[in-house]
């Protein structure tokens, strides 16, 4: 284990951070627009969900980038699935797992 990507999850944090610890640090945030303020709710998630979505469809084959499909689809796939059902993040999030840990565990990358 190398210490190589500490640098980068430093970065990472001093950049998001703001966004998230904005209503903490700006008196006043909630005399914002509403519109305004359900666009600083959805930084977070947005920007999470591009990081989700690179890692699941996009993997490498010999050193260059490739278009995958795969299990991470199919948890990705029941997480929302469950999500949009029950209104319940935890349970999307528990058969995603359960979805990739069952699938690894038979051999599925």
């Amino acid at each position: 284990m190398t210490t190589d990507l500490v640098p980068l999850a430093v970065l990472m944090f001093v950049v998001t951070y703001p966004s998230r610890a904005i209503g903490l640090l700006a008196p006043g945030i909630e005399r914002l627009p509403r519109r305004a303020l359900d666009y600083l709710q959805l930084v977070g998630p947005a920007v999470l969900t591009a990081l989700a979505a690179v890692s699941i469809m996009v993997g490498t084959s010999g050193g260059r980038p490739v278009f995958t499909i795969g299990l991470p689809w199919l948890s990705v796939a029941a997480c929302l699935a469950f999500v949009a059902w029950r209104h319940n993040l935890f349970i999307g999030l528990a058969a995603a797992v359960a979805i990739a840990i069952a699938g690894r565990a038979v051999g599925f990358a």
